[in-house]
């Protein structure tokens, strides 16, 4: 039988470690919960790792432990907790109530001794024990049957750091209980434990494994050769001594051997559901099946599964005659360009579902042939839940989508969006208390997926066979919220649109040369040689570039460069730091180029040639509409609104891109300088909006301003940082971060933002009252009523609260912009299918259009792409575009 086990955690040692390991997250109402997200994640990392019988969590208290009576310096220079941390402890221990996780303080304690005499027990009562901290003090209380897990958690992924006997012998020459000695020599900053000054790590060691304690070094004295080792060991003889002291880990409590406290059990499933939601921990929501106050059969959902085309005709005229289709489908991706129908779950809007497995029982083009009429029937209002892929997938199949009224996904996201999730089970518990079963958790990601083909069809049918009736209390509560806030014209009139505008792009696709792009590879490894080559004789000998190692030490051993940054395996050599390097030598701006044309050549060529879909020739990316936060859409698979255009080289990947035959043409239509254009509506800045309606070039207006010469005196210099300045105070920049772009001293930088401010006073008001509203009201808005919830403009944080007033002076312009670009696409597509062109939209790239022409629709086409996108808005200033035209898209820019 095995042993069985105890899991003991360092509870604010852990907490510590998540919040500065996991990005910063917060609720609806401002309260951080990343903390303890990231605790919980590390928690049942190990939990699954290890199954324990026995678990507890060790805390600290605020009152002085009896080290502090010792030393009265003990932990003196250590900064209180952030704001941002310590509001969480208390929820963070609520979790662990609720959770029936016994939670173990003392008084005049520290964690790290309740972790020993906890241990301390176990082991004597042969238990295996493990010790979960992120303080390696605790490697003292390793031992035959204790193991330490050390977690290093970066960006929300944990590592982890493992020690026992064994291994700390092994690694560091010295039993466990010997690491005070240890400590009493080199002492600990973070503790403020003095040590022996000039003893590090390195020679404490040494000494330790040598002598075994203090005690017998003290003894052999004599026999230590380094003078000022011996010197020093002589002067601060009682401060080693007193230095152990306080490293040594206390484990003489046997109140803290109650071990039918620590079971661990069955959690309080109504409390624990309680603080989820409080925190808006979803995820965790699920995990622990915290489901339904409101059970599903209470829904009261009649699921009825087609088992035939006759019963499709006989359905067919309930829906025709009711005038609504609520539907919900899954679609399998069963090759590389492989999407196959699975299930289709489908009502008239009340509580009769129908159910259509694709896969077992009814073909799907028997089924697309009854039921094209109906989709293509404006008068049959659709109603679905991220349809977009659906209405690809029926134009695959001759099918043109019409009716659209709802997408519940899209309206999920104008209410808000910085969701995590827009899955239909997630809305469905937060916004109308019904907690239904998730198709995708049942389904299971990554290599645990499974085609929703392949699951159990009745549970399918029961899980998605209630969805169209969710949506129908989602559109209801939705409508709702959506009034409240004034936002149905931002959803009706731009976003709900444009699911077809993108359906109608990813559908038609942007043809790649493959020839052409196959040339282009061999180019720019013939560049990537060169540029290697250069590298290897400005070294004076070949080494992996690639290797961060090696490249360390070229740089800063061999050619002795100054070093910027260090880190734990070596030099840093970061794309930042080579930055601050490049004018030291010229080895430095080679290796940014040879880095620059790797990452084209694995991202953009050998990406591009693995997407190139082999029955059409094209790249049919996928577009976003709910990733960002400020309304821009992304995209990908690939994402083509990243190709790089600094670079020459990234500039001529651009040539790959063609029409889909000699009968058509690129064109480009590009907005010109459209966020400064909204600024200037937004702040009513008389200088700004008077420069624009003159035609005036606005960064040479505001050369001349800032730098006080006439416009004809503006230098290409002056310009360039006219130019950063004017985008600069689009996106809240500082002169730190003003000055590294133009390479100028902070001081300057300030001058130049101070100077600006002062010419364009307007921006200076916009800035200051923006940011209030911001705080007042929790939200800022573009001009067309998109909202972002900003709580981080609440903290106590410097650089947390400076991240939301940037996000606050940003938003409206940067997401006016976005919804400005929405509405012209709109219009485009409306344009084009009206009038039943050959043309096509087929890709949008942050301000600019590309479309497809069809050359004998040139002229007409231009006009409609001019006269939609100059009057997208109404602004105070003109709103003014570039048109070109090319046989690829690198000769329409």
């Amino acid at each position: 039988m095995d042993k069985q086990k105890i899991m003991i955690i360092d509870g604010n040692s852990i907490l510590n470690r998540a919040f500065y390991g996991v990005e910063l997250l917060s609720t609806s109402d401002g309260l951080h919960t990343n903390a303890i997200y990231g605790f919980l994640n590390i928690m049942y990392k190990y939990i699954e790792e290890e199954n324990p019988q026995y678990i507890c969590v060790a805390f600290d208290l605020k009152a002085p432990t009896f080290r502090h009576r010792q030393y009265e310096g003990y932990k003196a220079k250590r900064k209180g907790m952030p704001d941002e941390l310590s509001e969480q402890v208390p929820y963070m221990k609520e979790v662990l109530d609720a959770m029936r996780i016994k939670r173990l303080e003392l008084e005049g304690f520290e964690a790290d001794d309740i972790l020993g005499s906890v241990s301390l027990c176990a082991e004597q009562r042969g238990l295996e024990v493990v010790i979960v901290t992120g303080d390696r003090d605790s490697l003292q209380l390793a031992g035959k049957t204790t193991r330490i897990k050390i977690p290093r958690t970066k960006a929300g992924n944990t590592e982890t750091e493992e020690y026992d006997y064994d291994r700390i012998v092994e690694e560091y020459g010295i039993k466990p209980h010997q690491f005070i000695d240890v400590k009493g020599l080199m002492g600990d900053s973070s503790d403020n434990i003095p040590g022996v000054p000039g003893i590090g790590e390195k020679t404490a060691l040494k000494l330790i494994k040598e002598y075994g304690n203090l005690e017998n070094l003290y003894k052999n004295i004599d026999e230590i050769t380094q003078k000022r080792v011996k010197e020093n060991l002589m002067t601060y003889k009682e401060q080693a001594f007193l230095s152990r002291d306080l490293s040594r880990i206390e484990r003489n409590m046997p109140s803290l051997c109650e071990f039918e406290e620590f079971k661990y059990q069955e959690y309080d499933s109504e409390k624990l559901f309680s603080i989820f939601e409080r925190l808006e921990f979803n995820s965790f929501i699920d995990k622990f099946a915290l489901r339904s106050s409101v059970a599903l059969d209470e829904i009261d959902v009649n699921i009825k599964r087609v088992e035939n085309i006759g019963e499709l005709k006989s359905i067919k005229t309930k829906i025709l005659m009711s005038g609504k289709l609520y539907f919900y489908y899954l679609i399998d991706r069963e090759g590389k360009f492989s999407k196959k129908l699975s299930s289709l779950a489908f009502s008239s809007g009340d509580e009769e579902v129908w159910y259509v497995d694709f896969a077992k029982s009814i073909n799907e083009k028997e089924f697309f042939l009854e039921y094209k009429d109906v989709f293509e029937d404006e008068n049959v209002k659709k109603y679905s839940h991220d349809v977009k892929n659906f209405i690809v997938y029926l134009k695959q199949n001759d099918i043109v989508l019409k009716g659209l009224a709802f997408d519940t996904m899209i309206a999920a996201y104008i209410l808000d969006p910085s969701r995590e999730s827009y899955i239909i089970s997630d809305l469905a518990r937060e916004y109308i208390n019904l907690r239904i079963s998730s198709i995708e958790e049942m389904a299971g990601k990554g290599k645990k997926a499974v085609l929703y083909k392949d699951m159990p069809a009745e549970e399918v049918a029961d899980v998605i066979g209630r969805y169209p009736h969710v949506m129908t209390k989602l559109k209801e509560k939705f409508e709702k919220l959506l009034e409240e806030n004034n936002q149905k014209e931002l959803y009706y009139d731009i976003e709900l649109t444009l699911i077809s505008v993108l359906a109608d792009m990813e559908y038609h696709g942007f043809k790649v040369n493959t020839e052409e792009l196959l040339n282009f590879s061999k180019e720019l490894q013939s560049k990537i040689d060169s540029v290697k080559t250069r590298i290897f004789d400005l070294a004076g000998e070949k080494f992996n570039i690639n290797s961060p190692k090696q490249l360390g030490v070229i740089l800063f051993e061999k050619l002795e460069l100054p070093i910027i940054k260090k880190t734990k395996t070596g030099y840093s050599t970061a794309a930042e730091v080579l930055e601050e390097l490049k004018d030291r030598h010229e080895i430095i701006k080679e290796i940014l180029e040879y880095r620059q044309l790797v990452k084209l050549n694995s991202t953009y060529v050998e990406g591009l040639l693995g997407v190139i879909n082999e029955n059409t020739g094209k790249i049919h990316s996928s577009f976003n509409q709910t990733v960002t936060v400020t309304g821009r859409i992304s995209s990908t698979e690939p994402n083509l609104q990243n190709i790089p255009i600094k670079l020459e080289m990234g500039r001529k990947i651009r040539k790959v891109f063609v029409p889909s035959d000699e009968n058509y043409i690129l064109l480009d239509a590009d907005y010109s300088q459209i966020e400064l254009r909204v600024l200037a509506h937004i702040t009513n800045d008389e200088n700004m909006i008077e420069a624009f309606l003159n035609n005036e070039d606005i960064h040479t207006s505001t050369a001349s301003k800032v730098f006080g010469v006439s416009k004809s005196e503006v230098t290409p210099l002056l310009r360039s940082r006219a130019k950063a300045v004017n985008f600069g105070i689009v996106y809240g920049i500082g002169d730190f971060s003003l000055s590294k772009d133009l390479g100028i001293t902070k001081k300057e930088a300030g001058n130049y933002i101070e100077e600006y401010l002062e010419k364009y006073p307007k921006v200076r008001e916009y800035m200051t009252n923006i940011k209030k509203e911001a705080r007042e009201k929790g939200f800022v808005t573009t001009l067309f009523n998109r909202r972002r919830y900003i709580p981080e403009i609440k903290s106590n944080n410097f650089n947390i609260r400076s991240f939301g007033e940037r996000v606050a002076l940003n938003t409206p312009i940067q997401g006016s912009a976005a919804d400005i670009i929405k509405i012209a696409m709109v219009n485009v597509y409306k344009e084009l299918s009206k009038r039943n062109l050959k043309s096509k939209l087929i890709l949008q790239v942050h301000d600019e259009l590309i479309l497809e022409v069809h050359k004998e629709e040139i002229n007409q086409v231009k006009k409609i792409v001019e006269e939609s996108m100059k009057n997208a808005a109404s602004l105070k200033v003109p709103l003014e575009i570039d048109i070109n035209l090319g046989k690829n898209w690198y000769e329409t820019k």
